[in-house]
């Protein structure tokens, strides 16, 4: 053979030798990182699940045999479940490879980087009022609470959220930042809650009489207390009524005991006040005067003329 085509030939050889040499380096390469992800993957799904599993009840039934606060136990929970996916992450990293896996991910954790980086602000703020609302008390689960314009039974304590069950059996998750930061009640917070009602009678009526009956009714309803005792006042001059305000006392206070004394205080004095005659006027309107009728006045009629 020629010199040169030798040579040639030679080179191409070589050539090729490289290529199958970086071809198997490739696949060597991609298997690699296909078994490290593998290999991620299941020790990041067996230590997370046994984490939750193992761990996070025994926690519960530990905080519940120390009588632990109901928020408090909801609130940890929500620790637990964050810091179980944090160490399952870090022990699969370092089972599969830490700079192997840290590679494939580059790329994903610069894509989600932004979106976690304006997330977070509001996530910290939430978990931060979360730690506030465990530590100032200002409800616990299972309480009512009220917050702009809104009522229900708090039911959970998340890291991020509550969760609050309304009256309609409805559930509203709310950012703990908005209960941190805003004004909340909390009617049952106390051993006892005061009900009132405005009760309007005429000014015709014997005042004293009224009140006297609104005091015996409010201490034969069934679910008050004598103490602190029942007490009327006179708190209106309407146009129409005199105002007297009842109040009455119920203890261990809930929502529905709340609802149902007030339903009977009101309603047994309104069958006492039509029993004994006194009158609970309403706003009405009388018009006076006169209102006369004249008869129409027709439009004066124009004869049809023709235009030839």
């Amino acid at each position: 053979m020629h010199p040169i085509l030798q040579a040639s030939a030679s080179t191409n050889n070589s050539t090729v030798s490289d290529f199958d040499k970086l071809i198997e380096q490739s696949q060597g390469t991609a298997f690699e990182a296909l078994g490290t992800m593998i290999t991620f993957v299941a020790a990041f799904a067996l230590l997370y699940y046994a984490l939750k599993r193992v761990f996070k009840p025994a926690l519960q039934r530990l905080l519940h045999s120390r009588d632990v606060d109901p928020t408090v136990v909801s609130l940890s929970m929500s620790i637990v479940e964050a810091v179980a996916l944090l160490i399952s992450i870090a022990a699969a990293s370092t089972i599969a490879g830490f700079e192997v896996v840290m590679s494939a991910f580059a790329t994903l954790t610069g894509a989600v980087a932004l979106a976690v980086g304006f997330a977070a602000q509001d996530m910290v703020s939430n978990f931060v009022s979360g730690v506030f609302i465990l530590r100032d008390e200002p409800f616990h689960v299972g309480d009512w609470i009220e917050w702009n314009d809104n009522e229900g039974v708090v039911r959970e304590v998340q890291l991020r959220t509550s969760k609050i069950e309304t009256f309609d059996n409805e559930v509203i998750t709310v950012p703990n930042s908005h209960l941190a930061n805003n004004a909340v009640t909390n009617p049952v917070s106390n051993d006892t809650l005061r009900i009132t009602f405005l009760f309007g009678i005429d000014y015709d009526d014997d005042i004293e009489h009224a009140k006297q009956v609104i005091l015996e009714e409010a201490r034969s309803t069934p679910g008050t207390v004598s103490d602190p005792s029942p007490v009327v006042r006179l708190t209106e001059l309407g146009d129409s009524y005199v105002g007297l305000t009842g109040a009455v006392w119920i203890a261990d206070p809930t929502h529905s005991d709340y609802v149902k004394v007030r339903s009977d205080f009101v309603q047994a004095v309104k069958e006492r006040f039509d029993a004994e005659g006194i009158d609970m006027p309403y706003p009405f309107t009388e018009l006076t005067g006169e209102v006369s009728v004249s008869d129409p006045v027709m439009p004066p009629q124009r004869d049809a003329t023709v235009n030839d």
